[in-house]
């Protein structure tokens, strides 16, 4: 089992940044893959980025990228979400995941969950 833990969400203005984080324990965090997804209110849960085990790759979806970044600390077995220049449609909750395959881009391909953190960007 593989405990994940969000949080650094909050309210922001549009352009301004956050930086969640993902803290694990259980397994060991090097051996998954982490993914983030979001889900805005009355949305499906979507896919906005991974990272590898090691951290070398990355991978993002179109609307996120060059405003998001997604890095791990593999010593203090936690994620982070970096986000700039948040609009005010970034607003949803955000999710980590992790898992043993990279690239992985579908809610089923995770095994493990967090319970989310709330983004909200105001106009």
């Amino acid at each position: 089992q593989v405990q994940l833990v969000e949080s650094g969400g909050g309210l922001v203005q549009a352009g301004g940044s956050l930086r969640l984080s993902c803290a694990t324990s259980g397994r060991t965090f090097s051996d998954y893959a982490l993914g983030w997804f979001r889900q805005a209110p009355g949305k499906e849960r979507r896919f906005v980025g991974a990272i590898s085990r090691t951290g070398i790759s990355t991978d993002y979806t179109d609307s996120v990228k060059g405003r998001f970044t997604i890095s791990r600390d593999n010593a203090k077995n936690t994620a982070y979400l970096q986000m700039n220049s948040l609009k005010v449609e970034d607003t949803a909750v955000y999710y980590c995941a992790a898992n043993r395959r990279y690239p992985s881009y579908a809610e089923v391909e995770y095994d493990y969950w967090g319970q989310g953190t709330q983004v909200t960007v105001s106009s």
